[in-house]
C-alpha cells in the first residue's frame, strides 16, 4: 500500500471489475479516485475475470473476514473442445488422457453432463492460483514449467444451469461455496463430455447477498461529484447477523472492552456474533455471545473517522 496518507473514509464499495486488471490493480484504482487512506479486497478476481468485488475502506476493513468464507455466483463462458493449461483463454492449449479430438457436444448431453456437477464434489486446485507452497504462489511454479502435486478439496456447487449454447461457446450460471475454482469446474466438465473445455468469459454476478446491479464502474466512481458517496456503511456486510441495541451505559461498557450479560442487555437471539448499535443506532462492532456474556469482538474506532 502507497504510504500517502489520504482521507480517513469508512464503508464498503460494491465495484464491477473491468478485463485486464489484477484485482490489487482494481482497488488501488479505486482507493485513488476516493483518495482513501486504508483499503482492502474481500476476495480475488483473475485479471480476465469482471464482475462484482467487496472493497471495504477504513474500519471496514475490520468486518471483512467474513465475505471470505461467502457463497458466490458467476456466469462463465466455456469454450468446448479444447482445453488449455490454465483452464481460461490466456493458457496453451493442451491434451489429457482419454481426449476424443474433434468429439462434438449437442445441448442435451451438456446439461446431462452440468447434472452430475451439482452438489459436493472435490476439486484439485490448479497450478494457476495463488495458493502457496513453501512460501510460493502456485502460479509461480507453473510458470517455471514445474508441477506439483495438489490434495483434492471439498466444494458445494448449489446451482449450475445451462444459460445458453452456440456452436462449441456455452454460457452457464454457477452458484457456488468459497473455495470453488470455476477454471477447475470448466476443464472437469469439458473432461466428462471427452472434448475438453476452458473458459473464455468469466463474470461474478453476486456475493455475500451482494449483487452486481449495486456495483459501480471505475468510469461511474470517477465521474461523481463525491466518489465517497458511493460507498455503504460498514455494517451492510453483517446482515445475516443479529442485531443488538444497548442503552447508553452498556454501550460505554461495550466500547471499553467490557463483556455483560447477554440477558442483562437483551442479547438473545439465533446467531453467535451480533451487530451491536448505540441508543441512536450508529454502529458500535460486533460481539460474541459466550455462556450467557456478551463479549467485544470488533469494535469501530471513532477517533479514526474524525
Amino acid at each position: 500500500m502507497a504510504s500517502r496518507r489520504g482521507r480517513a473514509l469508512d464503508g464498503v464499495l460494491l465495484l464491477d471489475k473491468p478485463e485486464g486488471l489484477s484485482s490489487n490493480h482494481a482497488l488501488q484504482r479505486a482507493r485513488r479516485i476516493l483518495d482513501a487512506r486504508k483499503a482492502g479486497h474481500t476476495g480475488t478476481l483473475d485479471p480476465f475475470a469482471t464482475g462484482l468485488m467487496v472493497l471495504c475502506f477504513g474500519e471496514a476493513t475490520k468486518f471483512s473476514g467474513a465475505m471470505f468464507h461467502a457463497d458466490k455466483r458467476y456466469t462463465a463462458t466455456l469454450a468446448l473442445g479444447e482445453e488449455t493449461d490454465s483452464g481460461d483463454c490466456t493458457g496453451l492449449p493442451v491434451a489429457f488422457p482419454g481426449q476424443e479430438p474433434g468429439r462434438v457436444v449437442d445441448e442435451a448431453e451438456l446439461r446431462d453432463v452440468l447434472r452430475r456437477f451439482v452438489g459436493r464434489i472435490s476439486q484439485v486446485p490448479p497450478m494457476y492460483s495463488a495458493l502457496k507452497r513453501d512460501g510460493k504462489p502456485l502460479y509461480e511454479y507453473a510458470r517455471e514449467g514445474v508441477t506439483l502435486e495438489r490434495e483434492p478439496r471439498e466444494v458445494h456447487i448449489y446451482e449450475l444451469e445451462l444459460v445458453s449454447m452456440q456452436g462449441r461457446a456455452a454460457t452457464i450460471d454457477v452458484r457456488c461455496s468459497k473455495g470453488t475454482y470455476i477454471r477447475t469446474l470448466a476443464q472437469d466438465i469439458g473432461r466428462a463430455l471427452g472434448c475438453g473445455a476452458h473458459l473464455t468469459a468469466l463474470r461474478r454476478t453476486s456475493t455475500a447477498g451482494f449483487g452486481l446491479e449495486q456495483a459501480w464502474t471505475l468510469e461511474a466512481l470517477e465521474s461523481l461529484d463525491d466518489p465517497a458517496s458511493a460507498l455503504l456503511a460498514a455494517d451492510k456486510m453483517l446482515e445475516d447477523l443479529d442485531a443488538v441495541t444497548l442503552d447508553a451505559a452498556a454501550a460505554s461498557r461495550f466500547m471499553q472492552g467490557r463483556k455483560q450479560s447477554a440477558a442483562a442487555v437483551g442479547a438473545s437471539g439465533s446467531t453467535d456474533k451480533v451487530r451491536v448499535y448505540d441508543p441512536q443506532g450508529k454502529f458500535l462492532g460486533t460481539a460474541r455471545r459466550e455462556d450467557g456474556w456478551l463479549q467485544p469482538d470488533r469494535l469501530i474506532s471513532f477517533k479514526e473517522t474524525t
